[in-house]
């Protein structure tokens, strides 16, 4: 009988799905996580349900919509607010039921008062806390490799699993490497920068946004973060320091690999790389992710390996709420099934995994994010994307409508022109609403409230 897969998990911060050599859209250099994909399955539509840290990553664990257990934006910025609870299902906990040494190393943020052992991990290693004399922006840091978190959580990963695999023990593990990059600010050593020409950094396809017809609050962004006046030279060099702070946690990535090659384990190991949300980083000229749901965000890197089960060198267009279909997915890769009474709002990828991308019958057609507000206040954004569009909620001002087949930097709304696309609009409102509801978004089935579904449907605002 084959032995139960090893599963080493990597979770980035803010990685934006279009900055991976994968991609072949912006030239940043990550032949590592593209090994991933070259010996797997590269996802082309995938999306994080929610593009805010805590709330993505315990929808991670359990597999649900935040909103459906309270955690609208991340717990430690702003108004109080529930987050997911040790009582609640979780994969890891089942994994841990079947016999597997569950290993988190990095970012935590799924629980302010309870840790990673309340979890169903039975060892954490927490990243140091390390200075940052950059700012927000960041900047080259005179270190060398073993001083930043990203080399030293790869070492330790690369310790953590020889110990589990030393004296032929049988009993498999699961790791979470959780590394805080490329989060701003993007402090990288001096060998990472070196690879980027500043003046070879192209514009990102938002940049140039005049916010015509855009909500409020988009342009007050620009104000918050003191960016409105910056050009593309003024923000090159962040970018920069993005690109190269993503080469750095790839090379970091890479140790691992090589670890697993060398141990001989690679073969019986589901590796999956993702991001929880990505980061604006320049684009439309905004810092971070708030407030709204541009593909910069939404849009995340989805690459899974399983040699022997995912034919390698695949890619599918086949639209993920990748946290949300993620927990199912490493229930049917390892063979186990949902207990009973669990509840997850995403599906199994094994048809589409196993089946070299071919997506099946019945698939959703369409992706599905959700925003709460955070940071500067509470402003409520719900989005679908399906094919080349895309349509944005925006419950205190102007919705969003934009054409990604013609416009992928997602520059000019086409909400004026809204009676002739009324046909295109009414399906995706509907299409929202729907999915909304089936998974237990509470902002649209608490108490029946009537008014909001008028306003999301019918469009009945000023």
């Amino acid at each position: 009988m084959k032995p139960k897969p090893n599963i080493l998990f990597i979770i980035s911060d803010q990685h934006r799905y279009d900055c991976i050599g994968t991609s072949n859209k912006y030239p940043v250099i990550t032949p590592n996580i593209d090994r991933i994909a070259s010996e797997g399955m590269w996802f082309n539509n995938a999306y994080t349900p929610i593009p805010i840290c805590c709330p993505a990553r315990q929808s991670l664990l359990c597999g649900r919509r935040s909103e459906s257990f309270g955690a609208l934006w991340n717990y430690d910025i702003t108004l109080p607010i529930p987050a997911l609870p040790p009582s609640s299902y979780t994969w890891v906990k089942q994994l841990k039921t079947e016999g597997y040494q569950n290993i988190l190393l990095g970012k935590w943020h799924i629980n302010p008062d309870f840790g990673p052992l309340d979890f169903g991990f039975d060892k954490y290693i927490k990243p140091r806390n390390l200075p940052n004399k950059n700012g927000f922006f960041g900047g080259e840091s005179q270190v060398g490799h073993d001083e930043t978190n990203t080399w030293w959580l790869a070492e330790n990963a690369i310790k953590e699993i020889e110990d589990s695999t030393r004296n032929g023990e049988e009993k498999p593990w699961n790791m979470m490497l959780s590394f805080d990059e490329p989060h701003l600010p993007c402090n990288t050593i001096k060998e990472f920068a070196d690879l980027y020409a500043i003046d070879d950094i192209p514009k990102w396809d938002g940049f140039d946004d005049t916010f015509k017809d855009k909500p409020y609050i988009q342009r007050q962004q620009l104000v918050n973060w003191n960016t409105e006046k910056m050009s593309w030279e003024d923000w090159a060099p962040s970018v920069r320091n993005y690109y190269a702070v993503i080469t750095q946690m790839d090379a970091a990535i890479g140790k691992v690999l090589d670890k697993l090659d060398e141990l001989g384990i690679a073969d019986n190991t589901i590796v999956i790389y993702t991001s929880d949300h990505g980061d604006m980083c320049g684009s439309h000229k905004m810092l971070d992710k708030h407030y709204v749901l541009y593909e910069d965000v939404t849009h995340v890197p989805l690459v899974v390996k399983y040699p022997g089960v995912i034919p390698k060198n695949t890619k599918t267009s086949a639209y993920s709420v990748h946290f949300l279909d993620i927990a199912p997915t490493i229930l049917e890769l390892c063979g186990l099934e949902k207990p009973e009474g669990v509840e997850f709002h995403g599906r199994s990828l094994m048809n589409i995994l196993k089946t070299g991308g071919v997506i099946p019958q019945g698939w959703r057609d369409e992706a599905v994010t959700t925003y709460n507000g955070q940071q500067f206040g509470l402003y409520t954004q719900r989005s679908i994307v399906s094919h080349e569009w895309k349509y944005v909620w925006n419950l205190t001002d102007v919705d969003e409508l934009y054409n990604l087949h013609d416009d992928p930097g997602e520059l000019h709304n086409l909400m004026p022109k809204k009676l002739e696309l009324s046909e295109i609009l009414a399906d995706l409102r509907l299409r929202l609403y729907n999915t909304l509801c089936q998974e237990d978004d509470r902002l649209v089935i608490y108490n029946g409230r009537s008014w909001i579904k008028a306003q999301l449907l019918e469009g009945r605002k000023l």
